[in-house]
């Protein structure tokens, strides 16, 4: 099996819909052993999500914007297992005024929280779980591709993702001695409760699956498993050298300039041509 006897930390589990479950239930099928993370009032949800996957796994306590629960949080770890395979970071909030139109109106307080929460997670998490990585090992953040382009409405998260792009890299130089491998894996739009919170989500998914030339339903269970599939790859030992990298799992969408145009529509608008002219 893919994940056979790796021992990993998944974060981001609130629902069955959620990415980050998906990745936990593939994992385990893959032989994985799995802990999650979650604090205050999603604990509960978190917890119930964890009773649907087999074994159930233990949730720890991880509030990304308290600096003390990260050394709680390798302590815990360390006391539990010893070590640690693998992480998914899988982690995001942005306030509702620094979305959906508001990106020149934001106010500082706005921004620093969705950075905080966002990006320099990452880094915290990172920090913290690296000297549980015994013998290497991947993490692995998720991501929506902000490192060339601004999406309508997601404003000052799409400025926070090209920051967390920017943070796998300086983490892949600082870890890679370790044998750590860090990357982010853009996915194409998922209906999760996360998405759905993000203005103009539906106009993106109704768009997306029209471009990608390989199809993409957001709402399809062909959709998440693929970003699931991918994300334990990542986390295995089959991408040994890769680290650094942005993955994109989009069904092609992002190298395809705009949607398909039919030829015969085209001909249809074409305006008809006089036979008289030169």
């Amino acid at each position: 099996m893919l994940l056979q006897g790796k021992k990993l930390l998944i974060t981001g589990v609130l629902t069955p819909a959620s990415i980050a479950f998906h990745v936990a239930k593939l994992a385990q099928q893959e032989g994985a052993e799995v802990l999650l993370t979650s604090f205050g009032r999603p604990m509960s949800l978190t917890q119930r999500t964890a009773k649907k996957l087999s074994p159930v796994p233990e949730v720890l306590e991880l509030d990304v914007t308290n600096p003390a629960h990260f050394p709680a949080l390798h302590d815990a770890i360390k006391q539990r297992w010893g070590r640690l395979d693998g992480v998914l970071h899988a982690v995001a909030f942005a306030p509702e005024d620094a979305l959906g139109g508001k990106f020149l109106t934001a106010p500082w307080e706005s921004v620093m929280q969705a950075f905080r929460v966002s990006t320099f997670s990452l880094k915290e998490l990172a920090a913290a779980t690296a000297p549980l990585f015994d013998k290497g090992g991947g993490i692995v953040t998720l991501d929506f591709d902000n490192s060339t382009t601004a999406w309508p409405l997601y404003d000052w998260m799409g400025v926070c993702k090209a920051g967390l792009e920017a943070t796998v890299r300086y983490l892949a130089r600082d870890l890679g001695s370790k044998q750590i491998r860090v990357n982010a894996l853009a996915a194409g739009p998922i209906a999760t409760i996360a998405a759905k919170g993000i203005p103009g989500f539906k106009h993106l998914e109704d768009k997306w699956g029209r471009q990608a030339p390989l199809g993409w339903d957001a709402r399809s269970e062909a959709s998440i498993a693929a970003v699931a599939r991918t994300t334990c790859v990542l986390l295995s030992d089959w991408m040994p050298s890769t680290t650094g990298e942005l993955v994109r799992v989009d069904g092609g969408y992002h190298a395809i300039g705009a949607e398909p145009v039919d030829p015969a529509i085209l001909a249809a608008a074409a305006p008809a041509k006089d036979p008289g002219a030169a």
